[in-house]
């Protein structure tokens, strides 16, 4: 198991948790002092109160919706999916956005994030002329069929 390191900001910050031993994600919580209302297609920036030390290059946070938030209430991540690079150490803050046509009201200490520790590969880019040849060509969106 990979130890991250993690620093509450605030005295009132939750340390990420896993709802079962078999879940990928780590809740994040907002550590908010007063309830914020979302009003449908509003972003809005919701402070965890922590920092985290991930400690090696190959490895990322990576910062994704909470399912029940987003099926039921239409709270996604403003920016799809939350990156947090291995050498960043500030405090994690999670984009949130009201895709519904209802207010959303987040309440301090609401579970509002899951972060997921996965490996990342560090690519480096060479230009070239040629690209190999495949099936699919450059076929483009929705070239590979709808079934």
């Amino acid at each position: 198991m990979k130890k991250v390191k993690i620093k509450k900001l605030s005295e009132n910050a939750v340390i990420p948790t896993k709802a079962t031993a078999g879940s990928a994600g780590s809740d994040l919580y907002a550590c908010i002092d007063e309830a914020v209302t979302i009003r449908p297609g509003e972003p809005v920036k919701i402070p965890t109160g922590i920092a985290i030390e991930i400690g090696e290059s190959e490895l990322a946070a990576f910062i994704f919706a909470r399912s029940g938030l987003g099926v039921k209430h239409g709270i996604c991540l403003s920016n799809g999916v939350g990156v947090i690079d291995s050498d960043y150490r500030g405090e994690i803050c999670v984009g949130l956005c009201n895709v519904s046509n209802r207010e959303y009201t987040v309440m301090p200490g609401e579970r509002i994030a899951q972060m997921v520790i996965m490996p990342v590969i560090c690519a480096e880019f060479e230009e070239t002329d040629i690209l190999s040849g495949t099936d699919r060509g450059d076929g483009g969106l929705g070239s590979s069929g709808k079934m």
